[in-house]
């Protein structure tokens, strides 16, 4: 099985900064594309940030300047770095992995249980 395993989650304050992580682990060949999505009170769930296994980037226009994204390939691990957070980044941060899980097999999505963000004034 496959297994995202996210941390960093909690209350910040507005103006604050805080770290996501997220670690790929089980049994897999190898993770290509790594996000992170979230999810507020009453929205739809949209994508924050993605990138590739090349280190290719792509933000949402509302955190592009605040919000870095980055990736260790030798953990299977992805971060974001997220600096002066707004109400608006109040939700549930869930981790994204596009995965294959053999040679032979096309990749997969996989998610992970989500992290809670809360921005405080």
């Amino acid at each position: 099985q496959v297994q995202l395993v996210e941390s960093g989650g909690g209350l910040v304050q507005a103006g604050g900064s805080l770290r996501l992580s997220c670690a790929a682990s089980g049994s897999f060949f190898r993770v290509n594309a790594m996000g992170w999505y979230r999810q507020a009170p009453g929205k739809q769930r949209e994508l924050v940030a993605a990138i590739t296994s090349g280190a290719s980037t792509n933000y949402a226009d509302s955190v592009k300047g605040r919000f870095t994204i980055s990736r260790d390939n030798a953990k299977n691990t992805v971060y974001l770095q997220m600096n002066s957070v707004k109400s608006e980044d109040t939700a549930v941060y869930y981790c994204n992995a596009d995965i294959r899980r053999t040679l032979a097999q096309l990749t997969s999505q996989y998610w992970g249980q989500g992290t809670q963000v809360t921005v405080s004034a």
